[in-house]
C-alpha cells in the first residue's frame, strides 16, 4: 500500500513519541505538509513541510528519505514505522495552532 501525504496534512516525526508531555503539548516534531517540489538541478522529489512549533520554520527533505522507514537498530525502542506518520487523533495536537 503506496502512502500518500496531502498539502495540509499534519505528521510526526518518529521522535515525537520519546519526548515528555509537556514537550508534546508545544507541539515538538509535529510538522504540517506543504507539498513535493522538484529539485531544479537533479528533478529529486523533495518533501516540503513547515514546523508547528518554535519559529514555524519550513523545511525540505528528498521524498525518498521523508517517506522511509525508522531504522529499527538505530532506533530500538521506536514504535513508530515510518520516519513522518500521518497524525489522525487531535490528541496529539496542541488546540493553539
Amino acid at each position: 500500500m503506496e502512502r500518500i501525504f496531502q498539502k495540509g496534512d499534519i505528521v510526526q516525526h518518529f521522535k515525537r513519541e520519546m519526548i515528555s508531555q509537556e514537550e508534546r503539548e508545544k507541539n515538538l516534531y509535529l510538522y504540517e505538509v506543504v507539498g513535493i517540489a522538484l529539485h531544479s538541478e537533479t528533478r529529486e522529489k523533495m518533501m516540503v513541510y513547515r514546523a508547528l512549533y518554535g519559529d514555524k520554520g519550513l523545511y525540505v527533505r528528498p521524498l525518498d528519505m521523508f517517506m522511509s522507514e525508522v531504522d529499527q537498530e538505530k532506533y530500538p525502542n521506536s514504535t513508530q514505522k515510518y520516519r513522518f506518520e500521518r497524525v489522525t487523533d487531535n490528541e496529539n495536537i496542541n488546540d493553539s495552532l
